[in-house]
């Protein structure tokens, strides 16, 4: 059995319980905000976070031991720090240098990408501009927020209902 703090909630959420999987992340949080702190930039920190919760929200469900799961979740904030500084040196980062350790999609790459297409085009058009801000263009919530004349919190409240929607579209 795993010695995990979080080894029942990840039992839940890997057999895709959604309340688990919330409180997994609520859980988690505090120590991906301080593993943050100490990797990232002052300035990348919420980023990184968000980000993180992201990607452990994608691919819990994947997750073949659940006693690495806290050595995972620190993969992926120093990956997303490192990711963060390297966009802000002005170098491109490749998808695949931050997550060449995901085996969990089962589905063909080909139509992941064509579920992703539809599932931003049938976003409405603040939800849309600002998730292609953020994840494609890759901008920050600041420059996001300056670029369209908004608040930190509005943005990041959009971007989060962006996700959201798409999460909803892709897995109906």
């Amino acid at each position: 059995m795993s010695t995990s703090p979080y080894a029942t909630l990840i039992a839940s959420a890997q057999s895709g319980d959604t309340a688990a999987i919330t409180s997994l992340l609520a859980a988690a949080q505090p120590d991906i905000r301080r593993y943050a702190r100490a990797t990232c930039k002052t300035a990348d920190v919420d980023d990184a976070v968000q980000d993180a919760l992201c990607l452990l929200h994608r691919h819990v469900g994947g997750l073949k031991i659940a006693s690495a799961f806290s050595t995972w979740m620190f993969v992926i904030v120093r990956r997303e720090c490192i990711r963060l500084a390297r966009r802000a040196q002005g170098r491109t980062v490749e998808v695949e240098t931050i997550e060449d350790d995901w085996r969990f999609a089962t589905r063909p790459e080909h139509e992941l990408r064509i579920d992703l297409a539809a599932a931003i085009n049938s976003l409405p058009a603040h939800y849309r501009e600002v998730l292609l801000l953020r994840d494609m263009e890759e901008l920050t919530i600041n420059e996001i927020s300056a670029r369209l004349a908004a608040t930190r919190e509005t943005v990041k409240a959009q971007l989060h209902r962006a996700r959201a929607l798409v999460r909803e579209y892709i897995g109906r």
